[in-house]
């Protein structure tokens, strides 16, 4: 009788963002024009690098893919949010919940990996330029590459598959704009301490060493860079390490503070802001930062327009 109770629940119902009536349409004009930006922001990268062979390097590899990474992490809750904002009744499926949960983790823990890869790459390219060619092989970069999408893809089914073993009762109010896997263990009526234990084990693997990895290797650029001292070199230094990290501390900083902080300090609109910090702003700001200040960038954005013909 218990466990037939407690397995009635086949959808959940989205909160949304704590948004007054009279300000929906103002967020969703803005919401859409953030995902829409970020789309075709995305998009301009992995098509410019793909057409330029100039591009066609270990750097711009990784580039590819974290673009296409942010435009899927984008898309697994931007459209949703749109869709609720619009809806009277902002429902989500069981199983839409699990699917939505397993993407969101894995583009998310795959950009993660692919910043790793990035920082390395720069660590290499300024510290043993040199060396760069031999160790930079395309191999290695092709292997980092599938090493990022396989773990990515194991992580997420881990935490997807154990969130399906859990059963839901009577209350199915997820107060998000998306199915967070942390709003979902609340609502659980099951013993959750396997999935919080798991989810602790491996935030530390997936997130907490990866940021570490990539503060020391920018540290060690930077000390390589500053060994000549001037103006130039630590002009150079902050060019090349500032924006990278301003988007890494943004993406790590807001995860890892919303994930591995305890949840009882932290109110949900708190929470919601955090989330959209890294669901939306990032993947939005990382095309700007990463590619479109980017001096090869615009000369391949060069080199694609003489080819086009622009007859009138």
């Amino acid at each position: 009788m218990t466990g037939r109770n407690q397995s009635t629940i086949s959808e959940f119902l989205l909160l949304g963002l704590p948004i007054h009536p009279e300000h929906h349409n103002l967020f969703y004009a803005l919401f859409l024009t953030m995902y829409l930006t970020t789309v075709l922001g995305n998009l301009i990268i992995i098509v410019l690098i793909r057409l330029d062979s100039h591009l066609h390097t270990p750097m711009y590899l990784f580039l590819s893919n974290l673009s296409f990474s942010d435009l899927c992490f984008s898309s697994v809750t931007i459209p949703k949010l749109l869709q609720t904002m619009q809806s009277q009744i902002p429902t989500i499926p069981y199983a839409g919940c699990l699917t939505q949960m397993y993407f969101f983790l894995f583009f998310g823990d795959l950009e993660s990996f692919l910043l790793v890869a990035m920082a390395y790459d720069r660590y290499v390219a300024i510290c043993f330029p040199l060396h760069y060619p031999t160790i930079m092989s395309p191999k290695l970069c092709l292997s980092l590459v599938v090493l990022s999408w396989v773990l990515t893809m194991f992580h997420a089914m881990l935490h997807t598959l154990l969130m399906a073993r859990l059963c839901f009762c009577a209350e199915n109010v997820i107060p998000h704009f998306f199915c967070d896997m942390s709003a979902l263990l609340k609502l659980s009526c099951s013993d959750t301490h396997v999935n919080e234990l798991v989810i602790f084990i491996t935030a530390g693997l997936i997130l907490v060493i990866p940021f570490v990895l990539i503060v020391v290797s920018y540290g060690h650029i930077v000390s390589s860079i500053l060994k000549v001292p001037s103006v130039q070199g630590i002009r150079k230094a902050f060019s090349t390490c500032g924006s990278h990290l301003s988007v890494v501390s943004l993406f790590y900083g807001t995860i890892i503070g919303l994930y591995l902080c305890p949840s009882a300090n932290n109110s949900t609109v708190k929470d919601t802001v955090m989330a959209l910090m890294y669901t939306v702003v990032t993947p939005m700001l990382n095309p700007f930062i990463y590619s479109l200040r980017n001096r090869d960038i615009k000369e391949a954005i060069g080199r694609i327009l003489k080819k086009i013909p622009f007859n009138l």
